[in-house]
């Protein structure tokens, strides 16, 4: 099974970077404009239990991804598991680890393609390039959200 993995440091403290991402709204600042999401349904939180329902485009088509949220350990990890999506199994793990007078975001995501073997060779570089463009402007959003906090300042999320 494919898995990805993207870490940034981070000159916040753990507790900020984690509180960012429980923000009602971490999502859609989270989520890169040339995506073009629609989050269709959220209920609060990133606890267990909590769920997201986003329509997507994936070429001229609309796709449907349902997540649950199915571990959380306040202050240093979270995890959403994909119950409806283009993919066979996707669990994404988000884990914050204190480091110093900063921390470290780790976002973790084992996932299989549909069609086993044939999937992956398929659209296995098209998955890996679309997930390392997205968590590359996840973590540098995150980060400049979270350092301009740790200096008081309040920075709006600039989209590209």
């Amino acid at each position: 099974m494919p898995i990805f993995e993207k870490r940034c440091r981070i000159a916040a403290s753990a507790d900020r970077v984690f509180a960012f991402h429980e923000a009602p709204d971490a999502l859609e600042q989270l989520s890169p404009p040339w995506d073009h999401i629609t989050v269709v349904e959220k209920t609060p939180g990133i606890g267990i239990g909590a769920r997201v329902v986003i329509d997507t485009r994936i070429g001229p088509f609309t796709q449907r991804l349902v997540a649950v949220h199915t571990a959380y350990e306040r202050g240093r990890m979270f995890q959403d598991t994909l119950i409806e999506g283009p993919f066979k199994q996707w669990v994404h793990t988000h884990t914050i680890e204190p480091d110093g007078d900063g921390s470290w975001l780790i976002d973790h995501i084992d996932y299989s393609l549909p069609l086993g073997a044939l999937g992956q060779l398929g659209g296995g570089w098209f998955v890996r390039r679309k997930l390392e463009r997205m968590f590359e402007y996840r973590h540098a959003v995150t980060k400049r959200v979270c350092e301009a906090h740790n200096r008081g300042k309040d920075v709006a999320v600039k989209t590209e």
